[in-house]
């Protein structure tokens, strides 16, 4: 089972049970809304070209677009590159950027965008109905690459030691956009339902924890210090979910 398929292995479960809440956007995908994107727009991303151990930037603040922007890319067999610069076959992005820091074919976007395609557009009647057996998925910094074997052995890994279930709601204040697409893969691997916060202080991450009754919560270490005391809402520091893999 591959990266993407073990992230998407809850959808016939879950269903229209929440799978992402984006508070930034206010955005909230079922598991059956997530893997009718992500699907989708891997039929749209080979249709404009991409095939397999292709390179795409992806450069988007985290979020429930980032979850899906990258799952499509390694869903249609592409290694997603997390960054706004280098050389790829395409880039995912938010919305208006410097041509001259990438050298790519095809840009899409989330927002209009004058001279790109609306990542919207990616998402037609077609679907990739099986990704990839195995081979690149993911890259930090367009240097080391991890492959669909690693990301997925991890994963199961961590959620041998974390123990998230499908009543859990957890809320991912992280720091950076790889550890936030983590946690995100942990609770929707586990059929449970996560909170996106963005850049959350102290009061901020106590009120969403109230609001979306999260039961567990991934922060940076000096913010996880701070939210420990609350019997009912475990805390993990956010470099639990990297540190086995290197990072």
């Amino acid at each position: 089972m591959t990266w993407t398929e073990l992230v998407m292995g809850m959808t016939s479960v879950r269903g229209d049970q929440p799978a992402v809440s984006d508070v930034r956007t206010g955005e909230v995908l079922s598991y059956a809304s997530f893997a009718r994107r992500v699907t989708h727009a891997a039929a749209g991303l080979r249709r404009f070209g991409l095939r397999y151990g292709d390179r795409v930037l992806v450069d988007l603040p985290l979020g429930a677009g980032l979850t899906v922007a990258v799952h499509a890319v390694a869903w249609a067999g592409g290694t997603a590159v997390l960054g706004a610069t280098g050389t790829a076959l395409m880039m995912i992005t938010q919305g208006p950027l410097t041509r001259e820091a990438v050298d790519v074919q095809n840009v899409f976007t989330f927002e209009p965008t004058p001279g790109a395609i609306q990542f919207a557009d990616l998402i037609g009647g077609r679907t990739v109905e099986f990704g990839p057996l195995a081979g690149p998925a993911l890259s930090l910094d367009g240097d080391r690459v991890l492959d669909h074997d690693e990301l997925a052995s991890d994963l199961r890994r961590l959620a041998s030691r974390l123990l998230i279930s499908k009543d859990d709601v957890v809320l991912a204040a992280v720091s950076e956009p790889f550890k936030g697409l983590r946690v995100a893969d942990l609770a929707m691997m586990a059929g449970a339902q996560v909170v996106i916060a963005h850049e959350p202080t102290l009061i901020g991450a106590r009120v969403l924890a109230s609001e979306h009754a999260a039961t567990l919560v991934v922060a940076p270490y000096e913010l996880a210090k701070k939210l420990l005391g609350d019997p009912v809402l475990r805390v993990v520091d956010e470099r639990a979910i990297v540190s086995s893999l290197g990072l």
